[in-house]
């Protein structure tokens, strides 16, 4: 006989969580008006597809935000395994976006290159862009932060991408300010297609590392070394742990093996240890959802985890 020990419970994500979520929504539309205000006050087309990367924000901020609050809501008979990959359908949407958004920045770039105009107000246009870039690396700051503790895929999707904002304007800046000292206009369609390139790289980026959370990617090499050194610490009594797996789900973790043990150990035994396991497993890995199938001796195949 076999008995297969789970942890089931599945941490929401934390009212901050949400609270960053949706304080990104409102930075990203008071962002996006800065933007756009630098456009229509210089006419540049740098500045033009800054302000399309800022569109793209508002959008995937919004989609990080309902993401989080769909994977808030608890486990039911439809989605036993809860609602965490809830996230990474708003990572893969932001990644969708910024590539669209890199073609009509590209498809504007064309334009002004043929047809290339000397901007007008720079001044004005690029100290409210400025105002715009330094609020983002605020943000992004704290995004960063906040992801990293609640492990929030879809807030850091939202990091990466607004540092590659943060990046992209510092550069826009400066070569708007360069055209308008210099008059040399054929570097404002140079900049927007460069922007247009760096956004396309972001957003491949996002797609894949999305991809691999939807393809239950397993955790990382030096991940699943403590994993397997925890197992071996904490499994006294038992012969060996075989067939180990792990994949990401949003801010879980899900951990299964193979417990083999000695045939007369009793289920309360053998309980003991799974508990025991588990303990360590969560202290290693937050947000860790762990399933064992304990086996007796005769299942043992003298590989995987040996029990120290």
């Amino acid at each position: 006989m076999s008995k297969t020990h789970t942890t089931t419970a599945l941490p929401p994500p934390s009212p901050r969580l949400l609270r960053i979520a949706a304080g990104s929504v409102g930075l990203a539309c008071l962002v996006l008006g800065l933007k756009v205000a630098a456009w229509w006050l210089t006419g540049s087309v740098a500045l033009f597809a800054d302000a399309m990367e800022s569109i793209v924000n508002v959008a995937a901020a919004a989609a990080a935000f309902f993401a989080l609050r769909l994977s808030a809501e608890p486990a039911d008979d439809e989605h036993p395994y809860g609602h965490a990959k809830a996230e990474y359908f708003s990572a893969v949407l932001e990644g969708a976006l910024i590539i669209v958004a890199a073609l009509v920045i590209l498809h504007a770039a064309y334009g002004a290159w043929r047809a290339p105009q000397v901007p007008s107000q720079p001044g004005f246009g690029l100290a409210v862009s400025a105002i715009a870039t330094i609020a983002n690396a605020g943000w992004a700051w704290l995004l960063f932060r906040t992801a990293r503790r609640g492990r929030s895929p879809a807030l850091l999707a939202d990091a990466r991408h607004l540092v590659s904002d943060v990046i992209t304007s510092a550069g826009v800046l400066v070569g708007v300010g360069l055209v308008a000292l210099t008059g040399l206009l054929w570097l404002d369609p140079l900049l927007a297609g460069a922007t247009a390139l760096n956004i396309l790289w972001s957003g491949g980026r996002l797609v894949r590392e999305s991809v691999g959370g939807l393809m239950d990617e397993a955790v990382p090499p030096e991940q699943l070394s403590r994993i397997r050194a925890v197992v071996g610490a904490e499994a006294e009594g038992a012969i060996e742990a075989h067939d180990l797996r792990t994949r990401h789900a949003g801010r879980l973790t899900f951990i299964e093996f193979h417990l083999v043990v000695p045939g007369q150990l009793s289920v309360a035994e053998a309980h003991g240890i799974c508990d025991r396991i588990e303990a360590g497993l969560k202290a290693e890995v937050e947000g860790a959802v762990i399933t064992i199938h304990v086996e007796p001796e005769d299942k043992a195949k003298r590989q995987g985890v040996p029990v120290l």
